[in-house]
């Protein structure tokens, strides 16, 4: 028995055998097909990857706002822009604390650590949630230049093709290098160079190792360990940075303890320091135009590395800001705006939107509010444009207009009427209700609203009688658009702020090169220039300005229960100002005359260093000495006269018949006087 068990195996086992050693030989070479195959595609897809550019990085750079002498004014998000440091600045501390915070193996792998995903992976067992990633640096690094930090399997597989990309094109080195100058450490700072100044105020070269740990703890979590809301969980992650850094033997224990008590000074966050910025108001508007009028990526506009050369002066913007300031600072929370135009190009030099841009960053030149009376300039000169002129007269009295919608009633300041007729002249000075009203009917609605469109108004306006009051609502800016073209002669100049756009290679993405036409006759914009300037005179109603400033210059102030206005120009600037309450709270009077003082205290200290002049006369035009009582041409024996400007044509030719010049008992003496002032009014 013990032979047969020693005899060989039969026939059927042998075969049986041999089938399985065939099938074993069979899967072998297959999988070595399969290996030979995966190989050559991966081979080939290392190829592909390696000689395939990588995509254009978002680099977060942030973008530089210049004005008019191309000196930087802000930045169009908050913080400094984007610096990048060589590797070889980076103190040892900052690359040991960095990999030890995030990556301890990134010499070793070759973008992605197993060790990591097997430490995560337990970790997140242990606790029954994802609490640990395993993204090695590479991996840290293309989600920042390349992907959103979405978590859809989509990123992951972008994220892997360009974590490997990243180690086929670039030396570990590089990689880190690239790491520390891109990833984020909150509060606006991308790069180690940018946090290290802003939360040291010192370069990363002169970091100390606690200040290294400290930095390198932020990038796990920006907000969780912001050292401005939560410094004690910033200091423990610091601490057991400094404890990892000692495990991998980068410092000694010693080192770790002395780092430990280290006291960390952090320097308040950027934002609350205003000297790094400023024109707020103006950088939001500079971005707001770069994306709905050029229509530039919002993204890009703020973190493209963008570089925007704008019209702002910045003495000028200073000078708005100290006026605003000193007038508005103590009186709890009524808001003023500012604008001021360069009337011969339509730059904007000057741009305030409220007293405090911390407390509230709306821009107010953007808020729709009721002009009052400063509307009425665009209801005269449609006038002057039909043949009014400014000798033009109606009955200052209580007077009820009856039109399609019913009677219309308006009635003056207190009620306040000088029961004559009045001029034109007369009635701007004294911002008249009824005369603006009776024009308006006699021009025509329509006519008036078709002119504010032509002047830049794009508000709403409605086909109303109380529309001569200014009683439909605009913006300091487009009225700063209605004078600036007033001031020009008539020349529309659309107001721009922007002057040129380039990327961060210095190519231009948009230069400015806006269209300009003439809106109104230079006589008729001349004419009624002239009969704005008696607003500062003894009895307009912007007289108080002439306590501070007493350059040539013309204007109209404009009033409601909410709003004060003030909307005038110099031959070479333009200002809008309102003054008023953001949320239906009635203006005092007595605080009606702030919007003045705003204005005058800042033309005085804008024009101080140009040269005074006077509006320059356009050839269509002419000046006589009327007779103000008559309104016929003055003569010698006039007991009144005055200068006035007409269109020509428009002019007065008769001379006063109350005050002849030659009566029955004239002497050759008074014929001569006669005849030299006809010279002089002539030559006028």
């Amino acid at each position: 028995m013990g032979d047969r068990c020693t005899q060989p195996y039969s026939h059927l086992e042998q075969l049986l055998i041999w089938r399985l050693l065939k099938r074993i030989s069979q899967g072998l070479r297959a999988l070595l097909y399969i290996l030979l195959i995966g190989s050559l595609g991966i081979g080939i897809f290392l190829l592909y990857l390696k000689s395939h550019p990588l995509p254009s990085p978002d680099l977060h750079l942030t973008t530089q706002i210049y004005d008019d002498q191309g000196r930087l004014i802000n930045y169009a998000t908050q913080g400094k822009p984007h610096e990048t440091i060589h590797i070889s600045q980076v103190p040892k501390y900052v690359l040991h604390a960095t990999l030890a915070a995030e990556d301890r193996t990134f010499y070793q792998h070759s973008g992605f650590s197993l060790h990591g995903i097997i430490r995560a992976a337990w970790v997140n067992l242990k606790s029954g949630q994802i609490v640990q990633g395993a993204s090695t640096i590479t991996q840290q690094l293309a989600r920042n230049l390349y992907l959103t930090h979405d978590r859809t399997w989509a990123r992951k597989l972008k994220e892997a093709i360009f974590t490997i990309q990243l180690e086929l094109h670039y030396p570990k080195h590089k990689i880190l290098e690239m790491y520390l100058n891109h990833i984020y450490y909150g509060h606006g700072s991308y790069g180690i160079q940018q946090a290290a100044q802003l939360y040291f105020h010192k370069p990363t070269k002169q970091l100390s190792l606690a200040e290294s740990a400290f930095l390198a703890g932020l990038p796990r979590g920006p907000e969780y360990y912001s050292p401005y809301h939560h410094f004690k969980h910033a200091k423990k992650r610091q601490e057991r940075i400094l404890e990892l850094m000692v495990k991998n033997k980068m410092i000694s224990s010693s080192q770790a303890t002395q780092a430990k008590k280290e006291k960390i000074k952090v320097f308040p966050s950027i934002q609350t320091q205003s000297h790094y910025t400023k024109a707020h108001y103006f950088r939001d508007y500079i971005i707001q135009t770069a994306t709905s009028k050029y229509g530039l990526d919002e993204d890009m506009v703020r973190h493209g590395g963008l570089k925007i050369y704008t019209t702002l002066s910045t003495e000028l913007q200073t000078q708005a800001e100290q006026a605003i300031t000193k007038h508005l600072n103590d009186l709890d929370d009524l808001q003023g705006a500012l604008i001021a135009v360069n009337p011969h190009t339509g730059h904007i030099k000057a741009m305030v939107g409220g007293n405090d841009y911390q407390k509230s960053p709306y821009n107010r030149v953007f808020a729709h509010r009721q002009p009052g009376s400063s509307f009425k300039p665009i209801v005269y000169l449609s006038a002057l444009k039909n043949g009014f002129t400014s000798l033009t007269k109606i009955f200052s009295r209580p007077t009820s207009f009856i039109y399609d919608g019913g009677v219309y009633q308006p009635s003056n300041f207190h009620h306040q009427y000088l029961d004559r007729p009045i001029t034109m002249r007369e009635a701007i000075a004294r911002s008249d209700n009824i005369y603006a009203v009776s024009t308006l009917f006699q021009v025509g609605i329509e006519q008036v609203i078709d002119l504010a469109r032509q002047l830049g108004i794009q508000s709403k306006l409605n086909a109303t009688p109380s529309l001569a009051l200014g009683s439909y609502t605009v913006t300091p800016f487009e009225m700063a658009q209605v004078y600036s073209t007033f001031a020009s002669g008539g020349i529309y100049h659309p107001l721009t702020g922007i002057l040129k756009i380039t990327d961060a290679q210095g190519n231009v993405l948009i230069e400015e090169q806006p269209i300009t036409k003439r809106i109104i006759p230079s006589g008729h914009a001349y004419v009624l220039t002239q009969l704005m300037t008696s607003v500062f005179e003894p009895t307009g109603t912007a007289h108080r300005v002439r306590q501070i400033f007493n350059r040539p210059a013309a204007g109209k102030t404009g009033s409601t229960d909410w709003d004060s206005w003030l909307s005038g120009y110099t031959p070479d600037l333009t200002t809008t100002v309102w003054v008023g309450y953001d949320r239906g709270k009635k203006l005092p009077t007595e605080k009606t005359r702030i919007a003045q003082y705003i204005w005058a205290t800042f033309m005085k200290q804008a024009t101080s260093k140009q040269a005074s002049r006077i509006f320059p006369i356009p050839a269509d035009v002419k000046g006589v000495y009327v007779d103000p009582e008559t309104g016929y041409l003055a003569t010698p024996r006039c007991p009144h006269t005055h200068l006035e400007y007409f269109v020509k044509g428009t002019e007065p030719v008769i001379t006063c018949p109350l005050h002849p010049t030659i009566t029955p008992n004239t002497n050759e003496e008074s014929s001569i006087w006669t005849k030299i002032w006809n010279w002089f009014r002539n030559e006028s």
